[in-house]
């Protein structure tokens, strides 16, 4: 089994890019999507979320908005929380590997891979990039973003230019879907088994 990382900046593309991996037979672990799961109604973070940072959860799970003005500018919270969820996303990333044990290549689609050292626990890493004017548009067209959340988003992130320096391929979103699509199976055919580290 080849691991590849797929990780990019928010409205980068990320999403659309780990759809067509899925598309072209590759499982994907969808890291954002586990924390959900774990967070949402009878997820079983709450109890030690709620614990660390009362009034943030409720019947439906995590209120985000909530939890995120707890953590948000609090490095030592924001911490905290990484202390609750990240261990058990990791349980969630073994429990997908057992499943997929018999593929020839599985995508880890991490947002912070970088800023979280996962890039040290794959094959290879993909970054998704589109330029700057785009990726502010997708981010400020979603219901609730502003610029100043958009500011402490970036904040947390490697800047975009530094991930694509660091990526052993970059699949560039800013074109159309068949360009996009067309890299994605590049990609896959490059993560073939006869190629090593």
């Amino acid at each position: 089994m080849r691991t590849l990382g797929l990780t990019g900046s928010i409205g980068m593309g990320k999403s659309t890019v780990a759809a067509m991996f899925a598309e072209q037979g590759v499982p994907v672990f969808d890291a954002d999507a586990a924390v959900h799961r774990l967070q949402g109604p009878g997820g079983r973070l709450l109890a030690a979320i709620e614990s660390a940072f009362p009034g943030t959860t409720g019947s439906l799970g995590v209120d985000r908005p909530a939890l995120s003005a707890a953590v948000m500018g609090d490095p030592a919270a924001f911490a905290r929380l990484e202390a609750i969820v990240h261990p058990a996303v990791a349980e969630e990333r073994a429990a997908f590997l057992a499943d997929h044990v018999d593929a020839p290549l599985v995508v880890f689609d991490v947002p912070l891979l970088f800023e979280t050292g996962g890039d040290a626990r794959v094959d290879r890493v993909v970054v998704v990039s589109a330029p700057e004017d785009i990726q502010r548009r997708r981010v400020l067209a979603r219901p609730g973003m502003t610029e100043a959340r958009l500011a402490a988003i970036l904040a947390r992130q490697w800047p975009d230019a530094e991930k694509r320096a660091r990526a052993d391929f970059v699949i560039p979103t800013g074109g159309g879907l068949d360009e996009t699509r067309d890299h994605v199976r590049r990609v896959i055919a490059c993560m073939g088994p006869r190629e090593g580290r």
